[in-house]
Formats: C-alpha cells, structure tokens, sequence
C-alpha cells in the first residue's frame, strides 16, 4: 500500500514541513556523486549515520539528528518525502511551527536509539528520515483516526486507488513494522524495523497532551477525527454513484421525441 495524499490538506502553509523536504533533497543531492564510490559512501555513512556499535563505545551521539537527513537512494528519500508531504502538514498545523519541528527531530532521536538497543554492536550505519516520519504518523493516528487517505494498492497485476480512513492504512503500516522487526536480524542491515516502531510510538506517546489539551475523546466528536476544516475536493475520486450510458440518438428517436420530448 502507497499512500497518495489524504483529504484535508492543512489550512496554514506548513513551512517547517516543506523546508524538511528541501533539506532532505538538497542534503542528498550534495553527496549523490559518493553513489559511485561504494567505499567512499560508506565511510560517509559511518560518520554521519548512526552506528550502534560507536554509540555502545560512546561516540557518535550527534547521529541521532544527523542521521535523519541521509537517505541511501532515490527510492529511500521519495517514499519518505511522500509520508511526510502527506502527514506533516496537518500535525504542523496542530503543534505550531517551532514544536513540530522539535517533535519531529525528537522521534527520529528516540527511533535511533531503539534502534540502537535492538543490536548495540551493530557495525552497519542507519540512515534516514523514517523515524521522525512515524513520529508524525503515530501522531497523525491519534489526532486524526478518521481522516480520509487515497492509497494506491498493488498485488501484483491487481492495481487500484482506494480511499482508507488512517486507523486502517496506518495500523497496518505500524503492525508491518512490528512483525518485520521481529522476524528481521537487526545486526544485517535492511530496513530498519524497530526504528520505525519505535518513532511511531514516540509520536504517539508525544502527542497525547496535544490531543487531552484539545479535549480528548470530546476533540474526536466535534471533528468527526479528521483535520478540523473542509475536506477537499479531488478529481478523479471513486463514486458509488453508478453510471448511466447515455445513449446516441438516432433519425428515428428524434422523430418520436418530438420538439419539446417524447411524444406520448
């Protein structure tokens, strides 16, 4: 599942999101060339990516942060700028500018060191805004369970946009973290399972004050638990509203239709 955009964009201009965005591709652009280096690359990696086993020797620590703006290919840094093009917008508009941004560098930190403690002798570098992203989904989660998403769904030739309230498309996507994490060797690289658990946790954990100062269960009634203004309207969104062919009209129905309709 892919998800393509949700149905209540924020009502403010999320800077902080848009300048994550534009970090993260200018921040990767800058060391694209290291790509056809493979060692270079990896040294790259290992100084400014996150490496359980410096972190166990006490070195490193300033990775949790840098780490979050490192992606390991053009397919790693669009999927996450996807996530966080579609979510961020929305959890900026509820925390504030200033607090988003610190929430968000927050969750990626504590999605590191779960990481971390998942295999602390780990030599492979950890790189990536994921983290901080399922920050902002476990966050999403909890302020907007209802709020519709248009996810595009594949199973091999099967291809189809379907229209999912969060709850479902996010806890799906946390359950697939968890199950992954735990059939997944932590110390051979890959994705990095429990980092995305562990941020969406955070954010989760994080955000209830937000959502209690709001009015907790009282915030979901009155929003219907979606962003609290007009949903968009979207071309191109399925109907349940069946069609009706029309029908070409040829000499003959026009002569029985008559100047004013059909004739009785």
């Amino acid at each position: 599942m892919l998800p393509l955009r949700d149905h209540n964009p924020s009502s403010t201009t999320p800077f902080v999101t848009w300048g994550l965005i534009a970090l993260n591709v200018v921040i990767f652009l800058s060391y694209l060339p290291l790509f056809d280096d493979p060692r270079m690359l990896m040294r790259f990696f290992q100084e400014w990516g996150v490496v359980p086993a410096r972190l166990s020797a006490g070195e490193g620590w300033p990775a949790l942060v840098t780490s979050q703006f490192l992606h390991g290919g053009w397919l790693h840094l669009a999927g996450n700028m996807l996530f966080l093009w579609i979510f961020g917008d929305n959890m900026e508009e509820e925390w504030g500018h200033g607090r988003f941004l610190i929430f968000y560098l927050f969750c990626g930190a504590v999605a590191a060191v779960l990481q971390y403690a998942a295999s602390p002798m780990s030599t492979v570098p950890m790189v990536g805004a994921s983290g901080a992203i399922a920050g902002v989904l476990g966050g999403y989660l909890l302020l907007f369970p209802r709020a519709r998403v248009d996810v595009l769904f594949f199973f091999i030739i099967f291809l189809r946009i379907i229209p999912l309230p969060a709850w479902a498309m996010l806890g799906v996507w946390f359950g697939l973290q968890v199950v992954g994490g735990v059939f997944s060797p932590a110390d051979q690289g890959g994705v990095a399972y429990w980092a995305h658990a562990g941020g969406f946790a955070a954010g989760l954990v994080l955000t209830l004050p937000l959502w209690v100062t709001r009015g907790g269960p009282a915030f979901w009634r009155r929003t219907l638990g979606a962003p609290p203004h007009p949903e968009a309207r979207y071309r191109y969104v399925r109907s349940n509203v069946p069609r009706v062919p029309r029908r070409r009209t040829g000499p003959e129905d026009r002569r029985q239709r008559g100047p004013w309709g059909p004739r009785g």
